[in-house]
């Protein structure tokens, strides 16, 4: 990320970048997504933990804490060098549970679950898509009915990233017509889940089905009908942590290609010589800087500027997760022929950006929202 860092948060930068070059390059990447049913080692995860992964977004208060006091643009800094290595693991996901929990969970909530976050015991994941493809509150077709004093919920969510080693769901549903947040252990009677298929070599996904989940008040997050807010900061969290985790992949990926370019003769000189490779390269390079600093700015705003944060982070996704496919396929022709073989490191990028680009609302359903932001704001006008 192109902005200057403190010393903390340069040497949080630094030792997360040592931990994962030492414990999981690319050969191990590929060895985990043979050898690891969930795409990564749990002591891998609990390590990561404990260099402050999943804190940076609980307060202190509940035990966590972060670098620079602001919680999701250090965590930022991780998921740009996760990107970089296409790391494993729930970060997205687990870090939406964290934040939630810490914001709007009773302290029974709390207690019961953030220990565990916190040292890598528990899994959070976040049931929000539905099988239709949306993420939108308003599309949510998971009742909870309300019977005496408890709710019955039936239905299915999904795809639902780290379903089959979640300790604990948080899940977005309706009640009486209104979104409502619940957190429930993944052992409650009624949760099965089926695994997903997914583009990701290293990221699991499922469809979770709840078969008359008889769920309690102390299960509801937040208040009954009030989850609209809630599921607005889970979705600007998760797309801060994914538009830096393409930015980092990007800049892998041109560096990558431009080595490449430089090492690859053609008539006896390197193709980075050819001036209209000259000319590619510099396009992607400026696209590289405009992805960067426009997912610094939603980090950014996420933080400090809650009257511009829906409106930026989702100007965020809709660029980077429209131009950063498009630049890798670019990279993969240039690498030619290799560029399109298993072997080659290039598909493993391309798999997770574009994975990513559907996740949380695609560009299309981001710019709907930058739309309909503007549309309120002139009719309020």
């Amino acid at each position: 990320m192109d902005f200057d860092l403190s010393e903390d948060q340069e040497l949080f930068r630094e030792t997360t970048v040592k931990f994962l070059e030492d414990t999981c390059p690319l050969t191990t990447v590929r060895e985990w997504a043979e050898s690891e049913g969930a795409g990564f080692p749990r002591s891998w995860w609990k390590q990561g933990c404990e260099l402050g992964w999943t804190s940076m977004l609980i307060s202190e208060a509940d035990g966590g804490g972060s670098v620079s006091g602001q919680g999701l643009v250090d965590l930022s800094l991780v998921a740009e060098e996760m990107g970089r290595m296409v790391s494993p693991g729930p970060f997205v996901t687990t870090s939406v549970v964290a934040d939630v929990l810490s914001r709007v969970g009773t302290s029974t909530q709390k207690d019961a679950y953030l220990p565990g976050i916190l040292d890598g015991e528990i899994i959070g994941s976040w049931c929000v898509a539905e099988p239709n493809g949306s993420w939108l509150p308003e599309d949510t077709t998971l009742e909870a009915v309300k019977k005496g004093d408890v709710f019955h919920l039936t239905g299915t969510k999904g795809p639902v990233e780290a379903a089959d080693v979640a300790g604990v769901f948080v899940v977005t549903a309706r009640v009486d017509g209104e979104p409502t947040h619940f957190i429930l252990g993944a052992d409650t009677p009624g949760v099965s889940v089926t695994k997903a298929d997914g583009l990701d070599l290293v990221r699991r996904f499922g469809m979770v089905e709840f078969n008359d989940v008889v769920l309690s008040r102390d299960n509801v997050l937040g208040d009954v009908g009030a989850a609209t807010e809630q599921w607005e900061r889970g979705v600007e969290v998760a797309n801060v942590l994914q538009a830096a985790s393409m930015a980092g992949a990007m800049d892998k990926v041109l560096s990558m290609t431009i080595e490449y370019a430089f090492d690859r003769y053609s008539f006896g000189r390197p193709l980075a010589s050819y001036q209209a490779l000259k000319h590619r390269f510099a396009d992607m390079k400026m696209w590289l800087e405009a992805v960067m600093a426009t997912s610094l700015a939603a980090a950014e705003a996420a933080e400090t500027r809650p009257d511009r944060s829906k409106e930026l982070v989702s100007v965020a996704k809709a660029y980077v997760g429209e131009r950063v496919p498009w630049m890798m396929q670019d990279c993969v022709q240039l690498h030619g022929g290799i560029g399109v073989t298993w072997d080659h490191d290039l598909h493993l990028y391309l798999r997770r950006a574009v994975q990513d680009r559907s996740l949380y609302g695609s560009p299309a359903q981001q710019r709907e929202r930058i739309a309909s932001g503007l549309d309120l704001e002139e009719s309020n006008a």
